[in-house]
């Protein structure tokens, strides 16, 4: 009698550096840090350099940003031109996800 395996795909997970929350890697936005030091978001999850995880959350994007916390998971320093182009970034999120509750 032969078995049947069982075949099951890998999930990735992944935890917030927010909220500490470990979640499946494509619910989360993985930020990078840049050659340059900068830190952008990396829609594709593939950009070389150092990532660190947010969730879709308004409430994660404040605290990873004005806490410091992805600071110190991405070793590096925000400038305050690259902190408002996340934090642009985090309320355009929350735009869209109230926008999508409402269809």
């Amino acid at each position: 009698m032969r078995r049947v395996k069982s075949i099951s795909k890998h999930i990735p997970q992944r935890t917030c550096v927010a909220c500490r929350q470990v979640r499946p890697k494509l619910e989360l936005i993985r930020l990078v840090r840049i050659i340059d030091g900068s830190v952008e978001v990396d829609t594709g999850g593939k950009r070389a350099g150092r990532g660190a995880y947010l969730c879709q959350s308004p409430q994660c994007w404040e605290t990873g940003l004005k806490g410091g916390r992805l600071e110190y998971a991405l070793r590096t320093t925000l400038t305050p031109d690259n902190r408002e182009q996340l934090i642009r970034y985090g309320k355009d999120l929350l735009k869209e996800s109230i926008s999508g509750r409402g269809k």
